[in-house]
């Protein structure tokens, strides 16, 4: 139950991140906002874990591991605000949808994880309602699967999601979550200082719009350092397939996210492929 809680917590938190990151995407290279947003959520996260649990030398041992699962979200987050100067939010959290099947493929072949039959029937309804959303409700695009540019960006940040949630189970060694985030969160940011020099060197921070610092400080805030947490909380109690599961909802927040932010609602059609991912989860999250 708690790690369901956390998860249901981190899909509401993570789904203003597509919101805010649509309106702030095209003012700043994603690779410089996303260093600042690193850099803020491992302070945060570093300063909680030496106030709760302690940072031991033991906790850092095979440093490589944080490389590993820092790299595979910073990839992700910069192809997400890569993608979304062009895909609309709820299109492109449609698109985060797919990483519960690509996640139970990665569990099964990273940890073994078997996904019961009723587990691959729900997801297959889950990547339904989710192509139905994407093409936003265009069976002729559909069929000729014809993609956003946006959106195809994104989804190979999601295939590095997919893979970074059953390899927190497999690389962590007993750390705590917290410790374990802000490992993560130190290397993550690290890889993209080095990487992004250019783009953070370039930018003019003290022009950027309002929007930016909005967007970097939720986004470090509250769609990392909370959500990083939670998602490392619920990896480890969870099967991979369960714990993606909650990102089916996050297309229905976007909407409440974006009536909220006066955004205006997606066309009526795509309504029942949001209505599809929740009859997704709602499978996945009964018992067998």
């Amino acid at each position: 139950m708690q790690g369901h809680a956390a998860m249901l917590a981190f899909s509401a938190l993570v789904a203003g991140s597509f919101s805010l990151g649509s309106m702030a995407a095209n003012e700043i290279a994603p690779a410089a906002l996303n260093a600042i947003r690193f850099l803020v959520a491992g302070t945060l996260i570093g300063a909680v874990a030496h106030a709760t649990v302690g940072l031991k030398r033991a906790h850092f041992e095979a440093p490589w591991r944080y490389a590993v699962l820092g790299g595979l979200f910073a990839i992700y987050f910069v192809l997400m605000f890569e993608g979304l100067k062009t895909a609309p939010p709820v299109s492109t959290a449609a698109v985060f949808t797919l990483t519960p099947v690509m996640s139970a493929g990665f569990g099964y072949l990273l940890l073994r994880q078997i996904t019961t039959p009723r587990m691959a029937l729900a997801l297959a309804i889950g990547a339904a309602g989710a192509l139905w959303v994407i093409f936003r409700a265009d069976l002729a695009a559909l069929l000729a699967f014809r993609v956003g540019t946006g959106e195809m960006i994104y989804f190979w940040g999601c295939l590095a999601h997919a893979v970074y949630t059953p390899m927190v189970r497999r690389l962590n060694r007993g750390e705590p979550a917290v410790v374990f985030s802000f490992g993560m969160m130190v290397a993550g940011f690290v890889i993209l200082a080095l990487w992004g020099w250019g783009d953070i060197a370039a930018t003019d921070w003290a022009a950027l719009p309002g929007i930016v610092w909005i967007t970097i400080l939720y986004t470090a805030v509250f769609a990392s350092a909370a959500t990083f947490v939670l998602l490392q909380f619920a990896a480890l109690r969870l099967p991979s397939a369960k714990v993606m599961a909650y990102t089916y909802l996050t297309p229905s927040w976007v909407i409440l996210w974006e009536i909220a932010l006066g955004r205006g609602a997606p066309p009526a059609l795509v309504l029942p492929g949001i209505a599809l991912t929740v009859l997704s989860l709602l499978l996945l999250l009964r018992a067998e």
